[in-house]
């Protein structure tokens, strides 16, 4: 049964992989004192299973539309068919926040967001279909840059994986971060938003791993996003502009990669 402070609205998801997976939208308590949603997908195999708490980028987890992202929906796909569960935590949406990616002055940092994802382990750790001592982390972008705040605190010693999909690397930078946790680091060699150099001198220099894509963009592992310019609040090129979209290579190598680090002891 599910906590009581749970509210549970079945749906189901088309999802850009061409499947469709049974959702649940959840809700659970925050560590700030309000109350935060997530989408939860389960494998069809019965007993505790692996999770994976998924954490969006700064554009939020849902389209204009009110979809979850193809990138998370992918992801999610992926996860689930290899037996894992996965909830996609929502930080923006229950603090009417939109998006990010254009504001420099934000209102939700990466720190604050770390502990929203501690609060969905909180919660998972009294769930019956989640194995607690399974639990590992991926963020995009944003997400990303939290997923590194979450891999530097004592509590990222509950997590067995923790995976940065093209974080900010540059304030770790300044600080004696080091991860707690198997880390890892995706990054587009090619990425003009937030850039690979950073990450890579923070991977060497904490012992976190990095893997670097010849070519690659921002957004490389999206299933489906035509290369192209848009503004970003934060960005390595004059006039504020930066490059996104998938890359097939650097996205077929990055899922193989993830999928194995996941099934580590």
């Amino acid at each position: 049964m599910l906590h009581r402070a749970v509210r549970l609205a079945a749906i189901l998801s088309c999802l850009s992989c061409g499947g469709a997976l049974a959702s649940e939208k959840v809700s659970f308590p925050s560590r700030d004192g309000g109350e935060l949603a997530g989408w939860l997908s389960r494998p069809a195999a019965p007993g505790p299973a692996p999770v994976v708490i998924g954490l969006h980028g700064c554009a939020g987890l849902s389209t204009r539309t009110g979809e979850i992202g193809p990138r998370e929906t992918d992801w999610s796909q992926r996860l689930t068919a290899a037996g894992f569960a996965v909830l996609l935590v929502d930080s923006f949406g229950p603090r009417g926040i939109k998006a990010l990616c254009n504001s420099r002055e934000r209102s939700l940092t990466p720190a604050g967001r770390a502990r929203d994802a501690f609060a969905a382990l909180d919660w998972l750790e009294g769930q019956g279909f989640a194995d607690p001592k399974r639990v590992s982390v991926i963020g995009w972008s944003n997400g990303g840059s939290t997923a590194l705040r979450i891999a530097g605190d004592r509590e990222a010693r509950r997590l067995r994986h923790v995976i940065a999909f093209y974080p900010g690397c540059r304030v770790l930078l300044k600080r004696d971060w080091r991860p707690q946790t198997d880390t890892a680091i995706f990054q587009g060699l090619a990425d003009d938003w937030t850039p690979a150099a950073p990450c890579r001198e923070l991977a060497q220099r904490s012992g976190a791993r990095f893997v670097g894509f010849p070519g690659a963009y921002h957004d490389f592992d999206h299933p489906n996003l035509p290369l192209r310019e848009r503004k970003a609040a934060y960005s390595q090129r004059p006039g504020g502009m930066v490059t996104i979209g998938s890359d097939p290579e650097a996205r077929a190598k990055a899922i193989a990669a993830v999928m194995a680090i996941l099934k580590t002891p």
